[in-house]
């Protein structure tokens, strides 16, 4: 539409449906077909999938309007990724593809050695699913390929959710090699991808401040946090978490690395789990708090930075004086200052002070888009409190 077209031009690869000149003949396209997008003057913008059906309408793939969107395509694209993690990390234990980041929108990939699991989030990629899986097994050769199409953000006229093993065998839970400990992940049924890389450099800085300390971590799901900590020698850790599915992997995880003894896991709602704490007076020299991401949608914004205020306030309140606390957010609605404005108006409620030691995002494997600020999702903040 007239106007409309600045964004995409200058390399911002959304291309919302307002945008767009929505007319009979796009409305009646399927969703998730190629498309070659033109502006408004018929100057080429390039290749997307189109769905006209919500309201990211277009993901370009290419500034080529005339790109094969094929396997080659696919594999150029995954040796490019691979070949930047593989720069960075010495183990193949990473998020290989990082959606829009790594030029493949509505695409993650999370690499756990010779396991391979994709989420396929979008109509488009759902169209391209075949293909995909052809890629990376041309791309990897992997042992095991797996497909997680069953996140609740999966967009309309993608189909049906599912998960499956499209190459290979699970047999159960696999191990991941992370600082001084080997995690268990259900990479089939667990949340997501099974793992959350994403949080791995925090897991290991706050494990720097564990030792000899008695920690608490909510939301724990299979604890990586908490088994950082312990392996890092804390005396004591409370993890909580409500998936029994989850502690029983964290369990597990604890006795395999020798760290049971000093572990407690405990099924509960994070909110009344800390409200119990502080009525009882309890305290900890750290205390980590990454809760599921709290806004959704832009709808959700106003109750979900509430909810962020509230929960700092509550994991202040049974910090330890010149303890530390991690606030996270995986909410790439909530901007930085938003998520920091609600961290201090919560220590303020609870009538602690302290400062600031760490602000920081997801790792080198999750990079961001210049032009998309949303694939900067992870925010977090690690507090000494007086």
């Amino acid at each position: 539409m007239p106007s409309r077209d600045k964004r995409a031009r200058t390399g911002y690869p959304w291309v919302y449906s307002n945008e767009i000149d929505m007319n009979a003949q796009a409305k009646a396209l399927a969703p998730g077909r190629l498309v070659a997008l033109l502006s408004d003057g018929g100057r080429p913008l390039g290749t997307a999938t189109f769905n006209p059906n919500v309201l990211i309408a277009a993901r370009l793939l290419s500034s080529d309007p005339t790109a094969a969107i094929d396997e080659d395509f696919l594999a150029r694209r995954l040796g490019q990724a691979l070949a930047l993690r593989s720069r960075i990390f010495a183990e193949p234990f990473y998020r290989l593809v990082h959606a829009e980041a790594d030029g493949l929108g509505g695409l993650i990939v999370d690499r756990f050695g010779d396991v391979v699991v994709a989420q396929i989030t979008t109509a488009g990629m759902e169209r391209l699913r075949d293909v995909i899986v052809a890629a990376l097994d041309r791309t990897l050769q992997p042992g095991v390929i797996v497909l997680r199409c069953d996140s609740a953000v999966r967009e309309l006229g993608a189909g049906e959710a599912y998960a499956n093993v499209v190459k290979g065998a699970l047999t159960g839970p696999i191990e991941i090699p992370e600082g001084k400990v080997r995690f268990l992940a259900d990479l089939h049924g667990g949340q997501k991808t099974g793992w959350y890389f994403d949080q791995r450099d925090n897991r290991l800085f706050m494990s720097r401040l564990a030792e000899g300390g008695r920690i608490l971590d909510v939301y724990c799901y299979s604890g990586g946090f908490a088994l950082q900590a312990a392996a890092a020698g804390a005396r004591e850790v409370v993890a909580i978490d409500r998936s029994a599915d989850a502690l029983a992997l964290a369990e597990k995880t604890a006795a395999m690395n020798g760290l049971a003894d000093r572990c407690t896991f405990e099924r509960g709602e994070a909110f009344a789990s800390l409200q119990r704490l502080t009525a009882e007076g309890a305290k900890f020299d750290l205390v980590i708090a990454d809760p599921p991401a709290f806004v959704k949608s832009r709808k959700d914004l106003a109750v979900g930075v509430r909810g962020y205020r509230k929960l700092a306030s509550l994991a202040a309140s049974v910090v330890a004086p010149g303890g530390f606390l991690l606030m996270a957010s995986c909410s790439h609605n909530v901007d930085e200052a938003t998520f920091a404005e609600q961290v201090r108006r919560g220590l303020g409620k609870a009538g602690r002070t302290g400062r600031i030691l760490r602000r920081a995002g997801a790792g080198p494997d999750h990079p961001i888009h210049v032009s998309l600020p949303e694939t900067a999702y992870l925010k977090s903040e690690v507090l000494q409190l007086d």
